[in-house]
């Protein structure tokens, strides 16, 4: 939905008649599957701007996540921040409850961002969510986030990237284990079409 203001009328009709047969929201991601006990949830910036551009940005939304996360009972048990996107793979029994921490999260950050760089205007987009639908599907999830950085480019190591929780894992787990884990749960072409996403 990023460039939907870059479509024709008629595309833009024929997206959300599909949208609607599907039982979509009109202009904001689903959120089909709640009673699942694992999330991937993705957050980004409005436009994929690098608004969390700094160390100290993402260090402050990741201590954010942990607080609010904690705070409702939810457990993080993955997370890599990026400049403009982030994902954390979550334990959760409520999850009627994340919408509301991320409003909480993001509403503060944006405010607290835009008066620092002296911008108005949108800071995120919004955030989705995927279902951990078995245990090769959660290991992979796994890699996936722990590979991002590699993806988008900023970095040639996972190990490389400052906010991570690779390096918790290499402290907790061990570099063989990462790699076993890498080896046996590869990626592919994960995230690539996330709603026909299957294992």
């Amino acid at each position: 939905m990023y460039n939907y203001r870059y479509l024709t009328p008629i595309q833009k009709a024929e997206i959300l008649e599909y949208r609607r047969l599907q039982g979509f929201p009109p202009h904001s991601p689903p959120h089909p599957f709640q009673n699942k006990p694992f999330y991937l949830l993705t957050a980004a910036c409005y436009e994929h701007k690098p608004r969390i551009n700094s160390i100290s940005r993402r260090q402050e939304l990741l201590d954010q996540l942990f607080k609010n996360f904690l705070d409702a009972g939810i457990e993080i048990l993955a997370w890599v921040i990026l400049t403009n996107h982030y994902h954390v793979l979550v334990n959760t029994v409520e999850f009627k409850r994340v919408s509301g921490i991320f409003r909480l999260i993001h509403g503060r950050l944006a405010r607290q961002w835009n008066l620092e760089d002296k911008l108005r205007g949108k800071v995120w987009y919004s955030y989705c969510d995927r279902a951990i639908r078995s245990q090769r599907h959660y290991y992979a999830t796994l890699n996936y986030i722990h590979y991002n950085p590699v993806k988008h480019n900023y970095v040639e190591s996972p190990y490389d990237w400052d906010t991570s929780s690779v390096h918790w894992y290499l402290q907790e787990r061990g570099r063989e284990w990462l790699r076993q884990c890498w080896v046996g749960f590869p990626v592919q072409d994960y995230g690539k079409e996330w709603d026909k996403f299957s294992l």
